[in-house]
């Protein structure tokens, strides 16, 4: 009887997309572009921007890095884009070296709190929703490399 208690407790824990999320980049650009917001950095993703673009470090952050309280982020164009967005190829210009917000989009925690959370997901991203099948651990792993904390942020891009 304990056994039987212990399985319903550990499929009660399994999250509501536990048979997986589909997900395909159509290179559409939305998540660069838009309101204003933040991608955030560490130095070891400033560092190998920096080494991507043939910059010293200091000189790249004095151009492309803003301060936000103890935080740090890439700049963005008055139009809230993405600095390394190039509205001619719909590209990101630093794709290889892409901060770990952008690679982990649409793998958030925010996103996957609730089917409805998912659901507005595959509203704004015409990728979410669409596509190559990404397994439960394969999902995990993403959430775990970046946590967006829906109330933390006020507006997150990507």
């Amino acid at each position: 009887m304990a056994k039987s208690t212990k399985n319903k407790h550990a499929a009660a824990k399994e999250p509501w997309y536990k048979e997986g999320l589909r997900f395909t980049c159509t290179g559409c650009g939305d998540c660069c572009t838009g309101a204003p917001g933040y991608v955030w950095v560490n130095q070891q993703e400033i560092d190998a921007l920096a080494a991507l673009l043939g910059m010293k470090v200091d000189k790249f952050e004095a151009k492309y890095v803003r301060q936000i309280g103890i935080r740090r982020s890439l700049v963005e164009f008055a139009n809230g884009d993405c600095v390394f967005f190039d509205n001619q190829t719909c590209k990101c210009n630093v794709y290889s070296e892409r901060p770990r917000q952008c690679r982990t989009w649409p793998f958030w925690n925010s996103n996957l709190k609730s089917p409805e959370a998912w659901a507005e997901t595959c509203e704004s991203c015409p990728g979410s929703g669409k596509g190559k099948l990404y397994q439960l651990e394969q999902i995990q792993e993403q959430a775990a490399v970046f946590n967006v904390f829906t109330g933390q942020l006020s507006k997150c891009r990507v």
